[in-house]
């Protein structure tokens, strides 16, 4: 795989949050053309991405705000986490509770609380940018 895209409105806050996880912003730059159109099937498109890349080099985040079209908006608008189609992306983390506390400033909330899977993992769901679910999993065992 090389890369999961999410559609973001605000594309300075969403590399911003991701860089709070320790991803880096690889290159960033404007998208449109007859060749955009005939992949993504839209008709006009005008957008910016942004590819944010894992420390270790091997996982890649495309962030995408859409100029035009514009962006259509989920129903519901905050889908639960039992929602048809990509699900969440998962981070792994040193300290659950410091990845937590610096993601908040950010417009991180969280679904329900920090839970202990066996004595292996603390792990969380919580809402990052546009809503998507972010989850984080720190290994305690």
């Amino acid at each position: 795989m090389d890369n999961v895209a999410i559609v973001v409105d605000d594309l300075d806050a969403a590399i911003a949050f991701f860089a709070e996880l320790g991803m880096e912003l690889e290159g960033r730059g404007q998208i449109q053309g007859l060749f955009a159109d005939r992949t993504v099937g839209l008709d006009g498109i005008q957008s910016e991405i942004a590819m944010m890349r894992t420390p270790d080099g091997h996982s890649k985040l495309e962030l995408t705000r859409y100029h035009t079209p514009a962006a259509s908006a989920p129903e519901p608008a905050i889908p639960p986490p039992n929602t048809l189609g990509l699900h969440r992306v998962m981070f792994a983390v040193d300290d659950i509770h410091d990845t937590i506390a610096r993601l908040r400033p950010h417009g991180a909330e969280l679904l329900g609380e920090v839970a202990q899977y066996e004595n292996m993992f603390l792990l969380c769901y919580l809402r990052g940018p546009a809503g998507i679910i972010v989850a984080l999993a720190e290994q305690i065992g």
